[in-house]
């Protein structure tokens, strides 16, 4: 098994198509094709389910690899910054991963303070979902992690370094711009754009916390992975509609 093999592995895996992930690679489909019998010849194991009507589907074989492949290469990266730091002079490395959308502006200070500290200290940056930052935390692919996660994971432990207050974004001349704290009772007939649920986890998890234990009847509209899509959904919706979002 090589990283050409797995390159070419987590293409078909994440397109679920031979035609796209040769696309996307900038092969023909053929040597594709190829490569990935080789490597289920190698591995002794079917990777993907063929066949008409059938789709291109992965073997719960393909999806334990599809769930390891990416931190092999996350060490590849890992491994080629910390030799170019050690060439450059950097003594040590400090792999961060981020998720959850961390304030540029706290950590931007953060990470200033700790290079007027630490100069010689190379600064790794991975922006990552909150779930492979906690299994790249567990197997030692990063050393520090920030998050807006609620709890500890297992074998972990957690800081509080800052809190934010938590508001509502809302278009021009809605309603509720006449409150200066919006009550939560308010916000049950508005179409809601929410954080979403995978790539924004711990901001997800603490805003459903909230709104599950106000009793109330929501409508989420859509889900946003960044909070510039977020309050860009909801600029949008201004012409359409009176949306808000949290």
């Amino acid at each position: 098994m090589n990283l050409r093999q797995l390159q070419c592995f987590l293409a078909v895996a994440e397109e679920r198509h031979f035609t796209r992930a040769a696309d996307r690679l900038h092969i023909e489909q053929s040597p594709l094709s190829r490569t990935i019998r080789d490597l289920e010849h190698d591995l002794g194991v079917t990777l993907f389910e063929r066949g008409a009507g059938i789709g291109t589907n992965l073997t719960p074989a393909g999806q334990a690899l599809a769930e390891s492949a990416p931190r092999i290469f996350s060490l590849v990266d890992q491994a080629r910054s910390a030799t170019l730091a050690a060439a450059a002079g950097s003594l040590a490395t400090l792999r961060v991963a981020l998720s959850d959308g961390i304030l540029p502006k706290r950590l931007a200070a953060l990470l200033a303070c700790c290079r007027e500290e630490e100069p010689d200290i190379n600064l790794q940056l991975f922006e990552v979902p909150l779930a492979e930052q906690i299994k790249g935390l567990q197997h030692n692919l990063f050393d520090v992690g920030f998050a807006c996660a609620p709890g500890e994971a297992h074998g972990l432990s957690s800081e509080t370094l800052w809190q934010t207050e938590l508001v509502v974004a809302l278009p021009p001349r809605h309603p509720l711009l006449a409150y200066k704290q919006v009550p939560l009772a308010e916000l049950s007939p508005c179409p809601l754009v929410l954080f979403h649920p995978e790539l924004q986890s711990g901001l997800h998890q603490q805003i459903s916390s909230l709104l599950a234990g106000s009793d109330l009847s929501l409508t989420v509209a859509a889900h946003a992975s960044s909070q510039e899509m977020l309050i860009s959904l909801v600029a949008a919706s201004f012409a359409c509609s009176d949306n808000g979002t949290m």
